[in-house]
């Protein structure tokens, strides 16, 4: 059984048999160990032990690697791969991603200053590159000129039901891209959210449950392309999808 935090990366690391490198993994780990000291003081994470930040959150996290690589085989040699991780809370999933993927340009959205602050610190010390925060709702972000339609990917872990989230998500995605919807179960999902995903110009093009390895824990990963343009009439202005979705 591992014990330390080292330990339970190596053993994400050897239950997902995933290559990585001496330097992702110490950067993992001083992810960790940044999440945890911080949270004495922020409240970042309701998960605290070593097992439950190393299984629920990055190895969770983690489960994107597979669409990402496939992503990056199916784009052009040198081009480059951009995602938003809109919600991403303590960082997750972009900032594993960012680590394991560093090739991969991403911006992290927070409507909370105290994440933000969190999430430049943990940039700052890794020295991680191409990777940015953003601190505003995700509704601004989609009417940002700056975001609108910009990103390959955009993703988000468990923040909103699929019917707000994807308001939330495809106004970043360029036709052509990808919204990654990340759950724990879809059976109340779809197709309650199929019509929020069709208004803003996707289509789901396939659905994938799993355990994550080793446990008993349902995740889910609906694969949603981004087939035409948003109108320009969305996202609603901040707060509208929470209260009234589509």
């Amino acid at each position: 059984m591992a014990e330390t935090i080292r330990e339970w990366i190596d053993d994400v690391i050897e239950r997902m048999q995933l290559q990585i490198s001496e330097q992702s993994r110490s950067q993992l780990i001083q992810y960790v160990d940044l999440l945890k000291e911080w949270n004495k003081q922020f409240n970042l994470t309701r998960v605290t032990d070593d097992e439950g930040i190393a299984v629920r959150h990055i190895m969770d996290s983690l489960t994107l690697l597979p669409y990402l690589d496939q992503i990056t085989a199916d784009t052009e040699v040198g081009a480059c791969r951009s995602m938003v991780d809109v919600g991403t809370g303590a960082g997750f999933p972009g900032l594993p991603i960012k680590i394991l993927r560093p090739d991969w340009s991403i911006v992290l959205i927070d409507s909370l200053s105290k994440r933000i602050r969190f999430l430049n610190e943990v940039i700052e010390n890794l020295q991680l590159q191409t990777i940015r925060t953003w601190h505003g709702r995700a509704e601004d972000a989609g009417r940002n000129q700056l975001f609108r339609e910009r990103f390959d990917v955009a993703t988000a872990r468990a923040v909103a039901p699929l019917s707000v989230l994807s308001e939330y998500c495809l106004p970043l995605v360029q036709p052509g891209g990808y919204f990654l919807a990340m759950k724990g179960r879809i059976e109340s999902e779809w197709p309650a959210g199929q019509r929020s995903v069709t208004l803003m110009g996707g289509r789901l093009e396939r659905s994938d449950t799993m355990l994550l390895p080793g446990t008993d824990m349902n995740r889910a990963i609906l694969v949603i392309r981004k087939i035409e343009k948003t109108p320009d009439t969305y996202p609603r202005k901040a707060g509208r999808p929470e209260k009234s979705p589509l």
